[in-house]
């Protein structure tokens, strides 16, 4: 028989108080709404972030770690990119005492409900890619009572799976193959999902409502999402074909990287991208020797600004990693692999294995009937539309901007699956114009980055705290408004602040300015009162 259990005391909780407590040995989060409280399993679903230390706006609680959003009254996932429920708690107040009902079989996640397909129902919805946002699309198609038949197809020859830790826990050897699927098969059938992996599409005709598989056969569909991601930008110079030259998009590219990084070996990373960043703290971990060569001054300069860059740059060479910047790779010398780099001013850097990070190309070609932008990027619409019953989503859409009403792409996993969702809502019949804040997180030894909005330029760099103490907060400013920020140490502003820019209440860059310590998450708070 379920037991109630002591856990708090109504007086120590103001509304918009959210803080961890225990129930045995399991940590839940309670949070006072209106008066209310509510009770949710404390740890994120996605990689078990403690949610008590994010942001709480109304009954939407913000897990600091990847920002992913839960609603508190029920559990329901509201943001990637975690997949399922925490468990909700029953809750009850005698006097001033707040009690939590435990259960007979303490559950702490639940899949979020989904219809299956009925036969009845004629229409057939292909999605092209098994990522992040493929993966979303057809997960929340479910969700959303679409019943029809569903298609993924992918090239990949396996389950779908977490990308951004090939490149980091993956690659360093400190997280095995089992983390990398986020459902096993059968989650997918018993979800009438039909997995198509190890086609490719040798072209998809929008016209004729077709696709066309490499090997011949053909599918026809009523509703088609193009989610295929981007291809690594190759590296154009001579002796790129040599053996141990790899990029990093896969496993399978993961694992070929892994057995050729032997302990004491020499590794060049071609490209100071967060890819190449990450991979050279993968590899130093492994106890390789790895230099960067990079064309700029400065690492993410671009993306973060110079005082960034030059941090996280002194965060790898304090691990050993060296860096060889400003300068350009003219040939890969060796005999049946790779044995040096020859940079432009001359210099030969001895190299057992390489690592490209160029950068990605959108993985398009294949598409007839619609007029692809310069870069190979898809335009669409603020419901990420193409054209009539034709979604893009992921790093392959160049969408509206809802804040500054620019058309911008970004190549994020996060957002890859955020867009999906809203895809499918479309491709589901309910109206969904996208309105996502994009986030991404980037690891670099023991520094974990957190980046939220989106920035092509600013005009102004406002940093609060102390970037040489790696605890700050750096916004981006152009035009006096703030477009995206920055961090170390700031998991739970950050929050915070992801939600401000959702609402589109953010401070001023006249108050940033003004209040080098300003407090997001009171702000937050006091928007609520």
């Amino acid at each position: 028989m379920p037991k109630e259990v002591k856990v708090a005391k109504v007086q120590d909780f103001q509304d918009g108080d959210m803080r961890e407590v225990a129930l045995g040995d399991t940590k839940l989060v309670l949070a006072r709404v209106q008066g209310k409280f509510y009770a949710l399993h404390g740890e994120c679903t996605h990689y078990g972030g403690p949610l008590a230390e994010g942001a709480l706006n109304g009954t939407r609680v913000v897990c600091p770690w990847h920002q992913a959003a839960f609603d508190l009254t029920t559990g329901g996932l509201l943001e990637p990119p975690a997949l399922d429920h925490p468990t909700c708690f029953a809750v009850r107040v005698e006097g001033d005492d707040v009690y939590i009902q435990a259960p007979d079989k303490l559950e702490t996640r639940s899949v979020p409900q989904m219809v299956k397909r009925d036969p009845a129902e004629g229409r057939t919805i292909i999605i092209l890619g098994s990522g992040a946002a493929g993966n979303a699309a057809a997960e929340t198609l479910r969700q959303d009572g679409f019943t029809g038949r569903i298609v993924m197809l992918s090239q990949e020859q396996r389950l779908p799976y977490d990308r951004p830790n090939l490149s980091k826990g993956y690659l360093s050897g400190e997280a095995g193959p089992e983390s990398l699927p986020w459902r096993d098969e059968k989650f997918y059938q018993d979800c009438d999902i039909e997995l198509l992996f190890g086609r490719r599409a040798a072209a998809a005709d929008v016209a004729q409502k077709t696709i066309t598989l490499a090997d011949g056969a053909s599918l026809t569909y009523d509703g088609l999402l193009l989610a295929t991601g981007c291809m690594p930008r190759p590296l154009a110079a001579p002796g790129a074909g040599l053996g141990n030259v790899f990029t990093l998009r896969t496993p399978e590219d993961a694992d070929q990287i892994i057995r050729a990084a032997a302990p004491g070996a020499k590794a060049a990373c071609i490209g100071a991208s967060f890819i190449g960043m990450e991979a050279a703290a993968s590899l130093t971990k492994r106890g390789l020797a790895v230099t960067v060569v990079g064309r700029g001054s400065i690492p993410f300069e671009r993306q973060l600004g110079p005082e960034i860059g030059r941090l996280l740059m002194q965060v790898h060479e304090e691990k050993g990693v060296s860096f060889r910047l400003g300068r350009k790779v003219t040939r890969l010398a060796g005999d049946d692999r790779v044995r040096q780099v020859i940079l432009d001013d001359g210099a030969a850097l001895e190299a057992d294995l390489v690592v490209v990070g160029l950068g990605a190309i959108p993985a398009t070609g294949f598409i007839r009937g619609l007029d692809l932008e310069p870069d190979g990027s898809i335009r669409v619409d603020p419901y990420l539309k193409a054209s009539e019953g034709v979604y893009a989503a992921g790093d392959i859409a160049r969408f509206p901007d809802w804040r500054t009403g620019e058309l911008i792409r970004i190549e994020h996993w996060r957002l890859a699956e955020q867009h999906g969702r809203t895809a499918a809502h479309n491709l589901a019949g309910k109206a969904a114009a996208f309105a996502g804040v994009p986030f991404f997180w980037s690891e670099h030894f023991d520094q974990f980055l957190q980046y939220v909005g989106h920035a092509a330029a600013w005009d102004e760099l406002i940093i609060h705290g102390d970037v040489a103490a790696r605890n700050f907060l750096a916004f981006y400013i152009k035009g006096g408004r703030m477009l995206a920020a920055a961090g170390l140490q700031q998991d739970r502003q950050l929050a915070a602040l992801s939600e401000l820019m959702r609402i589109d209440k953010l401070p001023s860059a006249e108050t940033l300015r003004r209040e080098p310590g300003f407090d997001f998450q009171a702000h937050l708070k006091a928007l609520q009162a």
